[in-house]
């Protein structure tokens, strides 16, 4: 074999990795459930599978527009905080009016959470703030946002009527309505990146902005419709946190952002921007899922899970860069 094959052969194994990462999430989550089943047989039963499924729902419709946000180059670390304020919000809302419909609970979260994703797309779009900073800086200040509107106060179960509790919970399709959410919202989002001139400018952006913004495409405009639908998601994700849990506290959804993130770049999304699917990004949140799920089942502390999270952000970001390092090698 010559010296000149072997290289090739290294950057068409790359490139298939690249093709490919989809795949390989799913052939590795395979893996994984069979080695904890084998560990675990409780791990294998329907009702595990459905706790999962719960599990991943909200985490699903955040990370989704998380890995919008990241396929521009930006990330959204505000969106713990947009979570544990509009859900204490809505919950006070709902505790202080219990004929408030609980539709009309789900169109409040979400304009909520527009709000507050609106800010951050204008400090960030047009005040020209980094992502990571600007978002870093508005997770402070809307989780102080939280103790300020509850007085550090807590709405308890007993506090929330029995209607809004079965928003996330109730089964009229077979399927927690929670779940149902989170299908609408992956199939929405496909469509939109895939079959709409938005979802394509949102990849031009995050692959070449200079290029697209020659091409017509307006920039700023993308990178603020981004963090709008984040703060849209998060605030969908809010009411259903509080659906769920039935509850609103101070630490909702505290250290969520890294989770959501995790999934992200997990399931495939590029940290350099222009590279991303949603059926990468659900494999992410799968993977999470069952890491969380599983680590009980074959006894070892669930404190381990933020250590695996990260671990696992730097396998997927040091992979990346070697596929992109290895792809502009071959292009020259």
């Amino acid at each position: 074999m010559s010296a000149q094959s072997k290289p090739t052969q290294q950057i068409n194994l790359i490139s298939f990795l690249a093709r490919f990462r989809e795949a390989g999430i799913g052939f590795f989550i395979l893996i994984l459930v069979i080695l904890i089943s084998l560990r675990s047989p409780a791990f294998l039963t329907l009702d595990n599978f459905n706790d999962i499924l719960l599990n991943i729902s909200i985490l699903s419709i955040v990370a989704l527009a998380q890995t919008m946000v990241i396929i521009t180059h930006g990330i959204d670390l505000s969106v713990s905080s947009i979570i544990g304020l509009v859900a204490m919000m809505v919950a006070f809302t709902v505790k202080l009016n219990p004929g408030f419909p609980v539709f009309a609970t789900v169109i409040l979260g979400m304009l909520l959470g527009a709000i507050l994703g609106s800010f951050n797309g204008v400090i960030i779009s047009y005040g020209k703030v980094p992502p990571i900073i600007a978002t870093l800086g508005t997770l402070s200040i809307y989780r102080g946002m939280v103790f300020f509107y509850s007085s550090g106060a807590w709405v308890n179960p007993i506090d929330l009527p029995a209607e809004f509790k079965m928003l996330s919970k109730g089964t009229p399709l077979g399927l927690p309505n929670m779940v149902i959410f989170a299908i609408i919202f992956a199939i929405l989002v496909y469509f939109f990146l895939n079959y709409t001139r938005a979802g394509r400018d949102i990849y031009a952006v995050g692959s070449n902005p200079d290029a697209a913004q020659m091409a017509g495409i307006r920039k700023q405009r993308i990178i603020f419709m981004v963090y709008l639908i984040s703060g849209i998601a998060s605030g969908l994700a809010a009411v259903l946190w509080a659906s769920r849990f039935e509850s609103a506290q101070t630490n909702t959804a505290l250290g969520f952002e890294l989770q959501t993130v995790a999934a992200s770049v997990v399931g495939g999304v590029s940290v350099s921007g222009g590279v991303g699917t949603v059926p990468g990004a659900l494999l992410g949140v799968l993977l999470l899922g069952i890491i969380e799920n599983s680590l009980p089942l074959v006894k070892i502390s669930p404190f381990w899970q933020l250590a695996m999270q990260g671990l696992l952000i730097l396998i997927a970001v040091v992979t990346d860069n070697l596929i992109l390092r290895s792809v502009q090698r071959s292009k020259k």
